[in-house]
């Protein structure tokens, strides 16, 4: 009898590196299904969901080609809590409905629910393991300054939306640590990889 492969969740704060993790176990063979992705399917033009953000924050939240201006939205939401617990009461259920959609498809061993919001969530009760990809804060705000050309408040703004970085760690039942080198990432990734073949490789079938 098949049964559906156990599911890792993996998490971290913004700027972690949770991708660069994500994407090494990809290439061993596992699904991701990736929260952000799924976040992006249910604003596609032409889903209810995009129809209702335009109509509460208006058409210049949207790009001339249609498409939800990301960076406009996170820079309305994250300056008014109100506005963001909107977004996410309409948003969370529609992300989770995607989530589960993908993860009724998985075929590998085991499959991998990245979120940087799984600990905030129900999406924490979907999994079995927990993993969290840590750095220190002053890490996470230099690397998403530069990679998202936020300034500081804003991505402190995001950073205070995320649970607490111990209490993220102390809810993790693996930790990588993403502060030093690409060959040290490298080396943790496979070492969790190996952990969870040998936890799950055997699950799948009687």
């Amino acid at each position: 009898m098949e049964h559906s492969p156990p599911v890792v969740g993996i998490t971290g704060g913004i700027g972690s590196g949770k991708t660069a993790v994500t994407d090494q176990l990809q290439q061993l063979g596992i699904l991701v299904v990736d929260a952000d992705l799924a976040a992006r399917v249910i604003m596609e033009p032409g889903r209810p969901a995009l129809a209702a953000v335009a109509e509460r924050f208006g058409n210049d939240i949207l790009l001339p080609d249609g498409q939800l201006d990301r960076a406009a939205l996170r820079r309305l939401v994250f300056a008014d809590p109100e506005q963001r617990r909107w977004l996410e009461q309409l948003t969370h259920p529609l992300i989770g409905e995607e989530i589960l959609h993908q993860l009724a498809a998985a075929d590998s061993p085991y499959v991998v629910l990245s979120s940087p919001l799984l600990l905030e969530t129900g999406q924490k009760d979907l999994c079995q393991w927990i993993v969290v990809v840590d750095v220190p804060e002053a890490v996470q705000l230099e690397r998403t300054m530069r990679r998202d050309d936020n300034d500081e408040a804003q991505v402190r703004r995001i950073m205070a939306a995320q649970l607490p970085r111990a209490e993220r760690l102390a809810r993790a039942d693996a930790v990588i640590d993403n502060g030093g080198s690409l060959e040290d990432l490298r080396a943790q990734v496979e070492a969790l990889h190996a952990d969870l073949m040998r936890r799950y490789a055997g699950t799948q079938a009687d």
